[in-house]
């Protein structure tokens, strides 16, 4: 099967690759854009087209294209059949076809641009994904979701340096510190289909699952939120991240904090597009 430069297929999928800058939310077909990205992925994959740096861009590009897809109203199960369809049209294509070598200049120069930006936004409907891959001497964010229990404030993400890995960070207001924290969100394993629009924003108790925390030392001033005087950093398992990836970009999860009178504390995050900046990342610090 060709993809000849002229088709409606290979212009289509170019043109897309090409706005890879332009914001999601201003296209009309996301599933189209998820289509188109995730063949040329897979083509990737086959024949290894792309450099590292690239590799990861067009990941990033591809699951961004998932999340706006998803939050267009599109269907997981939808998704799911178009990513199926890409691999297997990139599964016919030859890595030795001519037309293939046009598409991958194409995406090459489209994504240029990614590999030199130090930071970027990832929009969420509630809350944004804060991605940096800029290096500094002392810790920072590498990403970050900002939230709040009652009074105090609470940041989710990655932080840099010795505490690298997901991490909760909170400076609590007129109460003991926690005596564990954990990370609760919905088990696709026992309920496949997204949660979405409902209240308290987690499925029933009996369909989620929960990731414990692996350990907690005072907070890096540099992590803490502007105000905030002192605070503790909860370290989790790679593991969290995995878990996180699947959900769907509307869902939430939720970090809670068990005090030593089993009482809980909770602060709700978005999923959003969590999977597009953790591949943002992926494509090394600058």
């Amino acid at each position: 099967m060709r993809i000849g430069p002229n088709s409606r297929t290979a212009k289509a999928c170019v043109a897309a690759l090409a706005l890879a800058m332009t914001p999601l939310n201003a296209w009309a077909d996301a599933s189209q854009t998820f289509y188109e990205r995730s063949f040329v992925l897979a083509a990737h994959q086959k024949c290894r087209l792309f450099t590292p740096g690239v590799a990861a861009a067009l990941t990033a590009a591809t699951r961004q294209a998932r999340g706006a897809a998803l939050r267009g109203g599109g269907s997981d199960r939808d998704l799911s059949a178009a990513a199926a369809r890409a691999r297997s049209r990139a599964a016919s294509v030859s890595c030795a076809d001519p037309d293939l070598a046009v598409v991958r200049g194409r995406v090459d120069h489209a994504f240029a641009g990614w590999s030199r930006m130090p930071r970027m936004t990832f929009p969420g409907a509630r809350a944004d994904w804060l991605a940096s891959r800029s290096v500094y001497d002392s810790p920072t964010w590498a990403l970050k979701q900002d939230g709040i229990t009652g009074a105090s404030p609470v940041t989710f993400g990655y932080p840099t340096g010795p505490q690298a890995g997901p991490s909760v960070t909170v400076s609590f207001v007129g109460r003991p510190r926690p005596r564990a924290v954990r990370v609760v969100m919905r088990d696709p394993a026992l309920s496949p289909r997204a949660w979405v629009g409902r209240d308290g924003g987690l499925p029933p108790a009996g369909l989620r699952r929960a990731i414990w925390s692996s350990g907690q030392a005072p907070a890096d001033p540099a992590l803490l939120r502007p105000g905030a005087k002192a605070g503790e950093t909860w370290r989790f398992p790679a593991a969290l991240a995995q878990a996180l990836e699947p959900l769907d970009p509307r869902e939430t999860f939720v970090v809670e904090f068990v005090f030593r009178d089993d009482s809980v504390a909770r602060a709700v995050f978005e999923v959003g597009d969590f999977a597009a900046a953790r591949a943002f990342l992926a494509m090394g610090p600058i």
